[in-house]
C-alpha cells in the first residue's frame, strides 16, 4: 500500500515536471518567433526638434524610403524642450525592442556631456547616418583676410570676432577645437541663429565664422562669403581650390550630422534590420536628390551602424573635452 503512494506521487513529480518544461518551451518558442517576426508594430522616430525644420524634414524622408522594407508604419513623435532632454526622457521610458528610433544632431551629444540628460552615450547605439555635412571657414567678401596662412596671422595679431548661433553650439564648439589645434586666440559672438549669423558676416559686424557647406556653399559661390578652409580631411567638389584644416597641418574635422539610434541594449538582429531598412531609405531617388541639393555628396554622408556609431562616440569625447575646457 505504501509502495503504491510512493509510485503516484513520483508518477505526479513528473507529470509535473514535463508540464513545466512545456511551459518553458512553448514561453522560448513565443519569444523567439517574437523576434522573429520584427517588426510587430508601428515604429516610432522620436524628434527633439519641431515640425519642419532640417531634423524633420530628412527624417520624414528616410522613413519614408525604409516603410516598404519593414512593411509598418514608421512615425514622427515630437518630444521638444530640455535641449533634448525630454526626447532622451521618452526614449528611456520605452523598451530595447528597436520599435522606437531617436534622430540624433550634435545637440544631443553636448546634452548627454553636460550632465543635463538621463541617458549616458553609452546607452544608445547608431544604426544608420543620414548625413555628414562639413564645416567651412568663412570671411566676409570685403575681408582682408584672403587665405588660410592669412586668417593665422591676423588671428595671432588680435583674436578676432567670431560669429556663432550660440554659446556652446557647434560653431562654436568646432571654432573652440580648431582655434586649439591652431594656436590662435578669439572672441565670439553669438546671433541666436545660422542665418542671423551669416547676415552678420556679411555685414561686417564679425570677422568669420563656421557654416556648414549646405547652408554656405550657395553664399560662397555667389561671392557674399570667402571660403578659407575646410575642416575636413578631404576637398569637397564644389570648392576644389579651398584647402582643408588637414592639409594645413590642423587635423581638426568639424561636421554637422543626422542620423538614428536605438538604445543600447536592443537584440543585435533588430539593429541590423532597422540598418538595412533606413540605408535603403536613404537610396531613394527623393532622398540622394535632397543630399546633392544641400551640397552633399549621398556616397559620404550616408553610413551604416558601424561606422555612424563610432563617430558619435568619438565625437562625444571630443566634445565634452571642449564642454568641459570652456566650463560650459
Amino acid at each position: 500500500m505504501e509502495r503504491n503512494r510512493d509510485q503516484g506521487r513520483r508518477l505526479r513529480r513528473l507529470a509535473l515536471a514535463g508540464i513545466t518544461g512545456g511551459l518553458a518551451l512553448a514561453v522560448g518558442a513565443v519569444v523567439a518567433h517574437a523576434q522573429d517576426q520584427f517588426p510587430s508594430e508601428d515604429i516610432e522616430m522620436i524628434s527633439h526638434a519641431a515640425p519642419g525644420g532640417g531634423t524633420d524634414v530628412t527624417a520624414r524622408l528616410v522613413l519614408e524610403g525604409a516603410k516598404p522594407e519593414l512593411g509598418v508604419d514608421m512615425i514622427m513623435v515630437y518630444k521638444e524642450g530640455g535641449a533634448a532632454r525630454s526626447s532622451h526622457e521618452y526614449l528611456m521610458s520605452r523598451p530595447a525592442d528597436g520599435h522606437t528610433l531617436i534622430a540624433l544632431t550634435q545637440t544631443h551629444l553636448y546634452t548627454i556631456a553636460r550632465g543635463k540628460s538621463p541617458m549616458s552615450i553609452d546607452d544608445m547605439i547608431g544604426v544608420a547616418r543620414a548625413m555628414d555635412d562639413s564645416s567651412l571657414i568663412v570671411v566676409g567678401p570685403d575681408s582682408e583676410i584672403e587665405d588660410y596662412d592669412g586668417l593665422i596671422a591676423a588671428s595671432k595679431e588680435t583674436p578676432l570676432a567670431w560669429g556663432v548661433a550660440q554659446v556652446g553650439g557647434t560653431e562654436h564648439i568646432g571654432l573652440a577645437r580648431w582655434a586649439e589645434a591652431a594656436g590662435i586666440e578669439y572672441r565670439v559672438v553669438p546671433f541666436g541663429s545660422g542665418g542671423e549669423m551669416l547676415t552678420a558676416l556679411r555685414s561686417g559686424a564679425v570677422a568669420a565664422t563656421i557654416a556648414n557647406v549646405s547652408e554656405g556653399l550657395s553664399l560662397v559661390q555667389e561671392g557674399e562669403v570667402r571660403a578659407i578652409a575646410i575642416l575636413d580631411e578631404e576637398r569637397i567638389d564644389d570648392l576644389p581650390d579651398v584647402p582643408t584644416s588637414f592639409e594645413k597641418g590642423h587635423e581638426v574635422k568639424v561636421t554637422t550630422t543626422r542620423g538614428y539610434a536605438v538604445l543600447a541594449d536592443t537584440p543585435p538582429e533588430v539593429v541590423k534590420a532597422l540598418e538595412e531598412a533606413l540605408l535603403a531609405g536613404m537610396q531613394t531617388d527623393a532622398f540622394q536628390e535632397y543630399l546633392r541639393n544641400s551640397g552633399l555628396d549621398p556616397e559620404d554622408s550616408v553610413g551604416g551602424s558601424e561606422e555612424w556609431d563610432r563617430q558619435l562616440k568619438e565625437e562625444y569625447v571630443q566634445s565634452k573635452e571642449v564642454i568641459d575646457r570652456l566650463g560650459l
